[in-house]
């Protein structure tokens, strides 16, 4: 069994099972709660060491602040935006999600990527 190599962090459970739904590799999606305490994120930075990082949160004040709290602490992150017309990622069109994913280097289902 191979390890999986990439990890994305979301908010919550809505926007976990969003994700996986597009996404079309394996891939670790972990969910903070809209939250993480200081010690949670000191287990999470030695666990994913060695893995591709990305920080996937909505664009709300929320959101921002676990983006800067991830940025101060794990600066090898990478961050995937969404517009902040939608505002949280759970309300954003499948097609708009599966286009941020594809441009960081994600594998996701074709099918997605159409505008319904």
């Amino acid at each position: 069994m191979t390890e999986i190599e990439k990890v994305i962090i979301v908010e919550g459970r809505s926007d976990k099972q969003k994700i996986a739904n597009i996404l079309n590799e394996p891939v670790e999606i972990i969910c903070t709660n809209g939250t993480i305490s200081d010690a949670r994120l000191e287990e999470l930075i030695d666990e994913l060491y060695y893995k591709d990082v990305y920080i996937l949160v909505d664009a709300d004040e929320a959101g921002e602040k676990l983006r800067k709290q991830f940025r101060r602490e794990f600066p090898e992150a990478e961050h995937i935006y969404i517009d902040r017309a939608y505002r949280e990622v759970a309300a954003a069109p499948n097609w708009h999600i599966a286009q941020v994913l594809l441009r960081a280097n994600f594998d996701v289902h074709m099918n997605y990527l159409l505008k319904r």
